[in-house]
């Protein structure tokens, strides 16, 4: 996934977001560097692009940028960065390595028919599996604006024809069918997630 070719402000009402798979850059912080990239795409001074963290920690743009929303997450070498006009959106990145707890982790965390559908996979594979359904799940939470404290149990996927779907949720996060969720596989060895849904009214 290559970053988006730098656009102004009013090219950005799409419905859906811009995302880009950088290579993380460890001399600054994930939100520097997407800052950076956003300042970039936005043709904007970087001195325009501010952030301030909410109760729960999640990021907002400052104006005059605040009709914007942009999330971000790194795992291993990567960072993934998203940002949507009119929209609440969230991403979520890992790394592909070996996750001998998944099942574990699902039986504690995830709701019962997504444990059941774990283990009705064939074995090699199945942590990739359950790595699908958590980046889903963080992407959809990031976006919400609670992250994991909100309770990974409180939405569930479903394996649809295009891929994982937000089947049910608390009623905390809206209509599940107001969400769109993506799969992504950004780079070899990473997969991630991007979600998003419409600002209420």
């Amino acid at each position: 996934m290559n970053p988006p070719t730098p656009q102004p402000l009013s090219d950005l009402a799409t419905t859906a977001p811009h995302a880009a798979w950088l290579p993380r850059d460890r001399t600054q912080t994930a939100q520097a560097q997407a800052g950076a990239w956003l300042a970039k795409t936005l043709s904007r001074p970087p001195a325009q692009v501010a952030f301030e963290r909410d109760a729960h920690g999640r990021p907002h743009l400052h104006p005059p940028l605040q009709a914007l929303d942009c999330n971000w997450s790194h795992s291993g070498e990567g960072l993934l960065v998203a940002v949507g006009e009119g929209m609440r959106v969230g991403v979520d990145l890992e790394w592909e390595r070996p996750r001998p707890r998944a099942l574990a982790l699902a039986e504690r965390f995830f709701a019962p028919q997504e444990l059941q559908w774990l283990l009705a996979q064939p074995e090699p594979g199945r942590e990739r599996q359950f790595l699908r359904l958590w980046c889903a799940k963080e992407a959809v939470l990031k976006a919400h604006g609670h992250g994991l404290s909100f309770g990974l149990h409180r939405l569930v996927f479903a394996e649809g024809d295009a891929g994982l779907r937000l089947h049910e949720c608390d009623a905390a996060l809206g209509d599940a069918n107001a969400w769109t969720v993506r799969e992504l596989v950004p780079a070899p060895g990473y997969l991630g997630a991007l979600a998003w849904r419409p600002h209420a009214g």
